[in-house]
């Protein structure tokens, strides 16, 4: 028997990274459907867009520069899916960040 050549570190990554980021948009839909939360047309075509992309492509974004290079979702997409996922477990928004001040001066 000959054994499978090891694969590189870069492959095992990039397919991993798919991997995870199919189970994150299955997770989405199936919490939103289990938890009876009504996702949005885009938020729906969203999923299974990117879902294809990923499993046609190895990733779901064509610019390079969107994303790192053994990552299957861009930056925006990741946050995005956060938000449905956050959406499907009833969490409420988080608060928006506020932009660093200076402090006031003191005397």
């Amino acid at each position: 028997m000959r054994k499978k050549p090891p694969v590189s570190p870069f492959e095992a990554r990039k397919a991993a990274a798919k991997r995870a980021a199919l189970n994150a948009l299955k997770r989405a839909r199936r919490t939103a459907d289990k938890a009876g939360v009504k996702l949005s047309d885009w938020e729906g075509e969203f999923l299974s867009e990117v879902s294809d992309r990923v499993k046609t492509y190895g990733r779901a974004f064509g610019d390079p520069e969107k994303g790192a290079p053994g990552e299957a979702l861009s930056a925006l997409q990741t946050v995005k899916l956060r938000e449905i996922a956050a959406k499907a477990k009833g969490e409420k928004k988080p608060l928006q960040r506020r932009p660093f001040r200076r402090k006031g001066r003191e005397g």
